[in-house]
C-alpha cells in the first residue's frame, strides 16, 4: 500500500506459484513414500521410523538402548580430531582407514545341511560411505576381488544419524557396482528408512523384520534380518522369523549385537553384526576405550558365542566421529560354513 499524487493506491501481493507448485509436489512424494513404505514395511512400522526420524534434534542424551549418544555430540568430534592432531596421530589414524582386512571365519553349525558345506557370507558393515569417499574407493575395490556365494551388510551406511541421504547413496552404489548378487541388508542407527527404495535399486534386498529361504538342490537355510535396534528400537524377531520352522538352521543379521539374549533363546544357530567399530581407536592390543554397545566385551569385536548361538560382531569396513583408526583396522569377513 502506497500513495501517489494524493490518491491511495493498493498493491496486491503476487502469488507464488513456482514455490507453491514446489512445495505440493514436495508433499504428493512425502505421501507416496509414506504409502510405499506402509506396503512394504506395515503401517505402524513405517510411521514408527518416520516419526522418530522427524524429530528435529537427533539427541546426545536419552533415547536407544544407550542413554549416551556420543556420534551425535558434534563439538567432541572436533575436540577428538585436534587432540588427534596435537599428539601426531591423526594422519597415521587416516591412513589407517585405507588398510581393510580380509577376515576368514569358519563356522561349524550343527544340523547344517549338507549341500550349504561351503557356503560362503561376504560380511561387510558400518561404512558410513559419505564420511571417507577414498576408503569407499579402497573397499569397492577389494570387494570386487573376492570369491562369496553370497553378501551381507549390516548397515550404517550413512555417517550422521540425521540429514541428507544422497551423498550415502552415492557411496553405496560404487560398491554395490562392485558386488555380485544376491545381496541383503539391514539398517543402522544412522540409516534413515527413507534409503530403502535406493538401496533396493542397486540390487540389495534389505530385510526389515523380515526372512528369506536360501534353498539349495532341495535343502535350505533361512536368513532373517531385523530393523535397527540399538536407537530406533524397531526390531522385531517373533516378526521375522515367525515363517522359519524350530528346526531349520537360521542366521540373523543385526545391526547392534545387544540383542544376543533374545536372539540366542529365539534359536538363531548364527547371529551377524556390527555397530560397535570394535572401538575404532584402541589402546595397544586392540583394547577398545569404548564399545558404545550394551553387551559383554567380548562380543565388541570378532566371534564369540552365547549358549548355543554363534555370534560375529565386525569392526567396521568405515569410520564414525573421526575418520581415523588406531590399533583396529577395518576389516570384511568371509564367513564359511561347516557341518558340525
Amino acid at each position: 500500500m502506497w500513495h501517489c499524487n494524493g490518491h491511495l493506491i493498493v498493491c496486491q501481493p503476487i502469488p507464488h506459484w513456482p514455490r507453491c507448485r514446489f512445495q505440493a509436489r514436495l508433499l504428493r512424494m512425502e505421501q507416496d513414500l509414506l504409502e510405499q513404505l506402509e506396503r512394504r514395511l506395515g503401517r505402524l512400522h513405517a510411521r514408527q521410523r518416520l516419526g522418530i526420524e522427524s524429530e528435529s534434534e537427533p539427541r546426545i542424551f536419552g533415547g536407544g538402548i544407550n542413554f549416551f549418544h556420543p556420534e551425535n555430540w558434534y563439538s567432541v568430534h572436533s575436540l577428538i580430531r585436534k587432540t588427534l592432531r596435537a599428539a601426531g596421530l591423526y594422519k597415521r589414524g587416516w591412513r589407517n582407514t585405507l588398510d581393510i582386512q580380509v577376515r576368514l571365519n569358519e563356522v561349524p553349525i550343527r544340523g547344517l545341511p549338507q549341500t550349504f558345506e561351503g557356503l560362503t557370507l561376504l560380511h561387510i558393515s558400518d561404512l558410513h560411505a559419505d564420511m571417507n569417499p577414498p576408503a569407499m574407493q579402497a573397499l569397492a575395490a577389494l570387494a570386487g576381488e573376492l570369491e562369496y556365494d553370497l553378501c551381507v551388510l549390516t548397515g550404517d551406511y550413512r555417517a550422521k544419524t540425521y540429514g541428507p541421504i544422497d551423498e550415502a547413496l552415492r557411496g553405496m552404489e560404487i560398491l554395490c557396482a562392485r558386488l555380485h548378487n544376491p545381496i541383503y541388508g539391514v539398517l543402522g542407527n544412522h540409516d534413515s528408512i527413507r534409503m530403502l527404495p535406493g538401496l533396493e535399486g542397486m540390487g540389495v534386498s534389505v530385510l526389515l523384520n523380515d526372512a528369506i529361504r536360501l534353498e539349495r538342490g532341495d535343502e535350505w537355510i533361512y536368513l532373517v534380518g531385523i530393523d535397527d535396534a540399538h536407537y530406533y528400537r524397531v526390531d522385531n524377531i517373533q516378526k521375522a522369523a515367525r515363517d522359519v520352522p524350530p528346526e531349520a538352521v537360521s542366521i540373523l543379521l543385526s545391526h547392534t549385537p545387544e540383542i544376543y539374549r533374545q536372539a540366542a533363546h529365539a534359536g538363531f544357530d548364527l547371529m551377524l553384526c556390527g555397530h560397535t567399530h570394535g572401538g575404532q581407536i584402541c589402546l595397544p592390543g586392540g583394547v577398545p576405550v569404548t564399545l558404545d554397545a550394551k553387551c559383554p566385551r567380548q562380543m565388541g569385536s570378532g566371534p564369540w558365542h552365547y549358549h548355543d548361538m554363534l555370534g560375529y560382531t565386525s569392526v567396521g569396513a568405515g569410520t564414525c566421529i573421526v575418520s581415523v583408526r588406531l590399533n583396529c583396522p577395518p576389516e570384511v569377513t568371509l564367513h564359511r560354513l561347516r557341518c558340525a
